[in-house]
């Protein structure tokens, strides 16, 4: 198996593609099925730190934008009464 940590989303996305390609092929065999069960849980893994990871980048972005704004003076403008 790949290291997960080289792991891009994109290509973990695709090998899980794969998986469940084969699984619904029904040629694999007990232990394969098995064997990309537990490969497919860690790749879905993968996946989900990556995605949290980027949404952590996102409100981290959203975060320095408001600051900028609150700090030209700028607020959003809602409820200025």
């Amino acid at each position: 198996m790949i290291e997960q940590e080289q792991l891009t989303y994109e290509a973990a996305a695709a090998r899980i593609e794969e998986i469940i390609k084969r699984l619904d092929s029904g040629e694999a065999g007990l232990r394969e099925t098995l064997d990309l069960c537990r490969e497919g849980r860690e790749l879905v893994d993968h996946c989900a730190t990556e995605l949290e990871a980027v949404g952590r980048g996102l409100e981290e972005l959203r975060l320095d934008e408001l600051v900028e704004r609150l700090e030209a003076g700028r607020p959003n403008g809602a409820g200025a009464s």
